[in-house]
């Protein structure tokens, strides 16, 4: 099994920065797509960034050229920096993975734990 644990949450004032840490773990065979999604109270989660292992990325509209998703394959590490942030921008981050955990396996999703991000003067 792949487990995940978050890093970087808290409070932030608007303006202000963040990055966020998801460090995969576990049985890994291969990592695909990895991602950030996020749950405001009230509200539906709802992808925040996404990043394929070839590299492609997908961004909500609403976070375009604020937020920066990366990851760094040999820690199985991903990030997500995050400029300018607005109080919209206040919810629980969850980390998402599509992957294998053995070479027989199936790619199935994993989730970490969430970590919250509060954005408020």
């Amino acid at each position: 099994q792949v487990q995940l644990v978050e890093s970087g949450g808290g409070l932030v004032q608007p303006g202000g920065s963040l990055r966020l840490s998801c460090a995969a773990s576990g049985s890994i065979f291969r990592i695909y797509t990895m991602g950030w999604y996020r749950q405001a109270p009230g509200k539906q989660r709802e992808l925040a960034a996404q990043l394929t292992d070839a590299g492609n990325t997908n961004y909500a509209d609403s976070v375009k050229g604020r937020f920066t998703i990366s990851r760094d394959n040999a820690k199985n590490t991903m990030y997500l920096q995050m400029n300018s942030l607005k109080p919209e921008d206040t919810a629980v981050y969850y980390c998402n993975v599509l992957a294998r955990a053995t070479v027989l396996g199936v790619p199935s999703d994993y989730w970490g734990q969430g970590t919250q991000v509060t954005v408020s003067s």
